[in-house]
């Protein structure tokens, strides 16, 4: 029996395999064949066969479309359109995320955050099995919040993290989780979409911003699928730790370094 079967995977995607199996048929032994058999084999399928088949089909892509379904609020259009300017921050507009944005906000896992952007930026779609919708409010994994992007400068990304995934201590803060490289070594792969090794770790800060203590990175991933520079800074509150991560090719670089960093550095829970 020949098959063949396709995967798709994403350190924040469990490994989901689709098989489809296509059968052999084995040949028989040449005989007779009458004039009515030969006409019976040209007949076309019954018409439930054929209703069948389509159900079938239409089953599946309907199973996929439901299984990558994207959520409606989303934006796909500049924040400059609905987001108000950065008061402090000539020349960015301020977001504030809410319980209209995302299911761990709704479901209270999540305390809201904020940061700013350039008004060109434009809100991505969430695959609902990337945004933790399926799993709140006790996900196990990782999940994304809202993603951001400008295809001239790069895109930004709010990844929320269990606390439990990381430290048994409830409420911890994120010094009891561990120093900034302990932190990263357990949340790269969420940074760089595949792999972070400790040779890509070009800097690390420690800052205090009211109650809350943030680690921030800068990161040299050249294997990295998210891009080859990418900047991170997280925090933990509740029972959960929010990682903020802004990313860029080599060519976007050169021109929005300083717009990546002024974005990061205003992340805030």
């Amino acid at each position: 029996m020949a098959s063949s079967s396709s995967s798709v995977f994403s350190p924040l995607l469990p490994r989901l395999r689709l098989r489809i199996t296509s059968c052999s048929t084995r040949a028989s032994a040449p005989h007779a064949v009458s004039v009515d058999n030969a006409a019976a084999a040209s007949r076309p399928a019954p018409l439930a066969v054929v209703s069948h088949r389509r159900e079938l089909v239409v089953g599946t892509a309907t199973a996929l479309g439901a299984l990558f379904s994207l959520p409606a609020g989303a934006r796909e259009v500049e924040a400059g359109k609905y987001l108000p300017p950065a008061p402090a921050s000539p020349g960015f507009v301020f977001f504030k995320a809410t319980t209209k944005d995302t299911p761990a906000l709704r479901a209270g896992n999540v305390e809201p955050y904020e940061f700013i952007l350039p008004p060109t930026w434009k809100q991505l779609r969430v695959a609902n099995i990337l945004s933790g919708n399926y799993c709140q409010p006790k996900c196990a994994e990782p999940w994304v919040e809202v993603k951001f992007e400008d295809d001239k400068q790069g895109k930004v990304q709010v990844v929320a993290s269990p606390l439990i995934r990381l430290t048994n201590r409830p409420n911890a803060t994120i010094e009891d989780i561990g120093s900034p490289e302990k932190l990263i070594a357990s949340l790269g792969p969420f940074v760089t979409g595949n792999t972070l090794e400790p040779e890509e770790i070009i800097e690390t800060s420690v800052e205090k911003i009211g109650d809350l203590t943030y680690y921030s990175y800068v990161l040299e991933t050249p294997l990295a699928l998210t891009g080859s520079h990418n900047l991170a800074k997280a925090t933990a509150k509740g029972n959960t730790v929010v990682l903020f991560v802004a990313s860029a090719s080599d060519k976007q670089w050169q021109s929005s370094e300083k717009v990546l960093k002024a974005m990061v550095d205003s992340f805030q829970v």
